[in-house]
């Protein structure tokens, strides 16, 4: 007998709540793992040792369909977004990773137990899809669950986690995005030891095809509420069995209000904030989806969640209609200069250095010893927003030359790193050079 399914956090967006404040502490040492094989491991399965390979230095960037299109998702729904990946120059920005989500697959899989894509939805199958992404320079990313169904009630890879992995590499999937609904704990078995069991064969999998494919885990969105202390050390064991992982719950739908799409970008960037002491370089927390784009959002509320998402060292990936993408959306995901604070190849997540009830000043050091540093209005009036160099980890100096990434102004200060009259949602990213 096992427990009820485990169901995808976030997956129906209900009403956003205050979200609570964690500690910015390090890490407790992950638990160790389960002594009791799952009796879903298949035999022979590869018991590869050692972190999963490092095969994101930075966080990824591209395209996912799931936010916008939830199950309505076919070929041409996807290869029409890559196109215009390429015809807008997001793609050599860097947004070049395309993952089709939940639902591409056939209700039961075939006779001799391998995965099915709907042809209905995928006419030439995924091994074609990849072949077409290839051709445009992309990369091909695909979803699956370690559970026994995805979150839509399609085929889980449990139980055929080899299988499936061997299928992936032979349609030259480059990123596996594995989900974690309806996974069953067994009598005897803790949630934590289930979780960290199946998402390890998964890896190792991956691993055995000698393909190289990123691994996106999402155990730690399914421990977000059992306690602060057990999600930190999944996050701990996800960082290495993944390259990133889903740090809690989702991003707002398409069909969701332009209130409810802001509130959840402000929930997901509160509680991913105070993670910073959980990622490393190479090793990514995901705070979910880029919104901007046909969702109602403001270019304030767009360009806030691109800037925060940069501090924090989060996986860029937009999931919107991008062949509708307005100018000011375009500018957002296409700003080259705030691209660059979340691509710094010092790799590390910034940090809240000030914050009260409706504001949160972060401070990220880059490569180059600058700093990059934001200043977030999340309040409904214009406020002038202030922190002191030191506070915000700068050298002690003589004056700090201010650029604006969002504006391109230059200005400099002697002390304090000031913002005036932020309109409401809205963020100002000053990459901040000491003189």
């Amino acid at each position: 007998m096992t427990h009820p399914p485990v169901p995808r956090i976030g997956r129906t967006f209900a009403g956003l709540t205050a979200v609570a404040a964690c500690s910015a502490g390090l890490l407790a040492a992950p638990a160790p793992a389960s002594a009791t094989p799952d009796p879903a491991r298949a035999p022979g399965a590869p018991h590869a040792t050692g972190a999963y390979p490092n095969l994101a230095p930075r966080p990824p960037m591209g395209w996912n369909n799931w936010s916008y299109y939830m199950c309505d998702i076919n070929e041409k729904a996807v290869l029409d977004n890559a196109r215009a990946l390429v015809r807008t120059g997001l793609a050599r920005k860097g947004y070049r990773t395309v993952t089709v989500d939940d639902c591409w697959m056939t209700r039961q899989r075939d006779t001799k137990g391998r995965l099915v894509a709907d042809r209905t939805k995928f006419p030439h199958g995924m091994a074609h899809l990849g072949q077409q992404l290839h051709r445009m320079g992309l990369k091909f990313g695909i979803y699956t669950d370690v559970g026994t169904l995805t979150c839509e009630k399609f085929p889980g890879s449990l139980g055929h986690f080899q299988q499936d992995a061997k299928l992936f590499a032979r349609w030259k999937v480059d990123y596996v995005k594995a989900d974690g609904c309806n996974v069953p704990v067994t009598p005897g078995h803790r949630k934590e030891e289930t979780y960290r069991d199946l998402y390890g064969q998964m890896g190792r999998a991956l691993r055995a095809t000698g393909r190289p494919m990123t691994f996106s885990v999402s155990a730690p969105a399914y421990f977000q509420y059992d306690g602060d202390s057990v999600w930190r050390r999944v996050i701990g064991w996800s960082a290495e069995l993944g390259n990133l992982w889903r740090t809690g719950r989702d991003v707002a739908l398409q069909k969701n209000t332009p209130a409810a799409k802001w509130s959840s970008i402000v929930y997901n960037f509160r509680y991913n904030a105070h993670l910073a002491g959980l990622q490393r370089p190479g090793r990514w927390n995901d705070p979910d989806f880029l919104l901007a784009g046909d969702t109602g959002l403001t270019r304030h509320e767009m360009q806030s969640q691109m800037s925060l998402w940069a501090m924090m060292a989060a996986p860029l990936i937009s999931s919107t209609d991008l062949g509708k993408l307005s100018p000011a959306a375009r500018e957002v995901l296409g700003n080259e200069e705030v691209i660059a604070v979340d691509q710094d190849p010092l790799g590390v997540q910034g940090r809240v250095v000030a914050q009260d009830d409706g504001s949160a000043v972060l401070s990220k050091p880059l490569q180059n010893g600058d700093r990059a540093v934001a200043l977030f209005n999340s309040g409904s009036t214009p406020r002038t927003l202030s922190v002191p160099a030191g506070t915000a980890g700068l050298a002690k100096a003589g004056s700090y030359r201010l650029h604006d990434l969002i504006t391109g102004r230059r200005t400099h200060s002697k002390g304090n790193i000031v913002a005036r009259e932020v309109p409401p949602h809205s963020t100002v990213l000053y990459r901040v050079t000491p003189r």
